[in-house]
């Protein structure tokens, strides 16, 4: 076996080259200055303090009368030094401050450490000033708790004098030394304790950066193992293995969603039939296969780009396709049962014959989409663009179509049987000539011309005002149909069958209603100024009027 060197770097002089380095940087000169300070201030008050104190001569011994007479001289008391406080205050500050370095060397990121001034150390020796950060402060803290702390919580201010230790018997000497013995022995014990908390919690944290690391290098492997099998062309099962794969990959790794999922609607638009090829059937298998897997996907954090998708007759039943972009996707006879389309951009795309039976289109774009005979069956349209669209033929009983833009869409022969378009907007010459529109709820919908704002038309001669045309309900069929306010302006509605239709409160002004069939219609507060086709004494024989019906 080949042996491994293991080349060790001695700490010593990591540790001088970072205290060299904050020595040398503007943020170590004023922690330096700020230390001075402290200690210059520690040593003023003391220095006063010692002035106030008065200092007792000792009295003057007299010879004695006799031997009898001799009485031990008692020494003066003795005061601690003067620099033993702020050279303690000195080490406290010296000591924090180095640990509070080597805890920030240990803990800040690289580019955090170039900022200062300081180079980046290995992870070895990161660990190292971390422990002896740690170790330090652990110490610091002990010394301050049996030191000026427990004296405090005993009543004492100041540490005892000799006088006072001489008047101490054996007995309370002994039992002094004893308890700090004791005393001494339960820190010790108390730090290993801790130590060895620490030295866990952050081997498990090691352990599981480790553990990490060695994932996404895993991760890593699976992706481009993946990816190899994506784009081998010989075998179609190593494609769909590889497809496969990286569905179960993006669910281990969530980090790596959005990037997976990129990869199979590049691979679906680059390996679709090209535009002049003519396709019969279904798209190939691992262009299914990987339609099936984006259309399972579990979370929205991006749009999936799948704009000039060709996948003609594609299975995406209940595909979850929210916020997609399929801006002129050939999705001709697709299946698209239960889809979730929401929000999506369909812009001019063709899903002639596509079955949408209760798929999921609010807030879906489809200006110029062309949707001619597809079945929209229970299909949610609210607020859904459907500028110029395309909608002959098109099966949409009871699809809801609130607050919908129809504006300009071709609607001819549609099937709306129950279908709600409240606050629909269906004016710029929409057609719906021959619908059948039974049953169909479009209270407060708008089908009318505005005649506030007229086009003004400029001709050699002269100029005039032109109103274009409102919608074209030629033929259509809207027996019981709630019409309830509706906006009818200008509307065709020549052979239109609106029996028993609820017209209360519409505004018909200049509509076409010739030869339309309005037996049992309720015209209640209906505007009927200027209309075309029937007479007023037609309406009210057949119609249901009252005196805030307007003629």
């Amino acid at each position: 076996m080949r042996a491994t060197t293991v080349s060790v770097v001695p700490i010593a002089p990591i540790i001088a080259n970072r205290c060299n380095r904050c020595m040398n940087s503007r943020w170590g000169r004023v922690l330096v200055g700020a230390l001075a300070a402290v200690g210059m201030a520690e040593v003023l008050r003391y220095s006063r303090t010692r002035r106030r104190t008065p200092i007792t001569p000792p009295p003057l011994a007299r010879p004695p009368a006799s031997v009898t007479d001799l009485q031990p001289v008692t020494p003066p008391p003795q005061t601690p030094g003067r620099w033993r406080r702020p050279a303690l205050a000195l080490i406290y500050l010296g000591t924090l401050t180095a640990c509070a370095v080597a805890a920030f060397t240990a803990v800040a990121p690289d580019d955090v450490l170039r900022r200062f001034g300081l180079a980046s150390a290995p992870d070895w020796a990161r660990w190292t000033l971390a422990g002896l950060a740690l170790s330090g402060v652990v110490a610091l803290g002990l010394a301050v708790l049996l030191g000026p702390a427990a004296r405090r919580l005993a009543g004492e201010r100041q540490p005892l004098t000799d006088e006072e230790r001489r008047q101490l018997s054996v007995t309370d000497r002994l039992e002094a030394v004893n308890a700090t013995r004791q005393t001494l022995l339960q820190s010790a014990t108390g730090l290993v304790v801790i130590g060895g908390v620490v030295f866990t919690a952050l081997s498990l944290w090691y352990t599981a950066r480790t553990l990490d690391t060695t994932q996404q290098g895993q991760v890593t492997d699976r992706y481009t193992k993946a990816i190899d099998q994506l784009g081998n062309r010989q075998s179609l099962d190593v494609r769909l293995g590889g497809i496969y794969a990286l569905e179960r990959l993006a669910t281990d790794s969530p980090r790596d969603h959005r990037t997976i999922y990129d990869v199979l609607a590049a691979f679906t638009r680059e390996h679709d039939p090209a535009p002049k090829t003519k396709t019969t059937g279904p798209p190939a298998t691992d262009i299914q296969a990987a339609l099936t897997v984006i259309g399972r996907r579990s979370t929205h954090d991006a749009t999936i780009d799948l704009a000039t998708l060709r996948a003609p007759k594609a299975n995406l039943t209940r595909a979850d396709l929210a916020r997609a972009d399929l801006a002129r996707a050939d999705l001709t006879g697709a299946n698209l049962t239960y889809a979730s389309l929401t929000g999506a951009s369909l812009t001019g795309a063709y899903m002639n014959s596509a079955n949408l039976f209760g798929a999921n289109l609010i807030s879906a774009n489809l200006i110029s989409a062309n949707l001619d005979s597809a079945n929209l069956t229970l299909a949610y349209m609210n607020g859904a663009n459907l500028n110029d669209a395309r909608l002959a033929y098109a099966y949409m009983n009871s699809a809801n179509l609130t607050g919908a833009n129809l504006t300009g869409a071709n609607l001819t022969h549609v099937n709306l049987p129950g279908a709600i378009l409240v606050n629909a907007d269906l004016t710029g010459l929409a057609i719906l000539a021959g619908s059948n529109l039974a049953g169909a709820n479009l209270a407060g919908a708008n089908l009318g011309a505005d005649l506030n704002n007229p086009r003004i038309v400029f001709t050699p001669n002269r100029a005039h005002a032109s109103w274009e045309q409102g919608a074209d309900l030629a033929n259509v069929d809207l027996t019981r149909a709630n019409l309830t306010r509706a906006n009818l302006t200008r509307v065709n509605l020549t052979y239109a069958n609106l029996t028993r239709a609820d017209l209360t409160g519409a505004n018909l002004t200049y509509a076409n209603l010739t030869r339309a069939d309005l037996t049992g219609a309720d015209l209640t507060g209906a505007i009927l100024s200027g209309v075309r086709g029937l007479t007023e004494i037609e309406i009210k024989a057949v119609a249901k009027t009252d005196a805030t019906t307007q003629f």
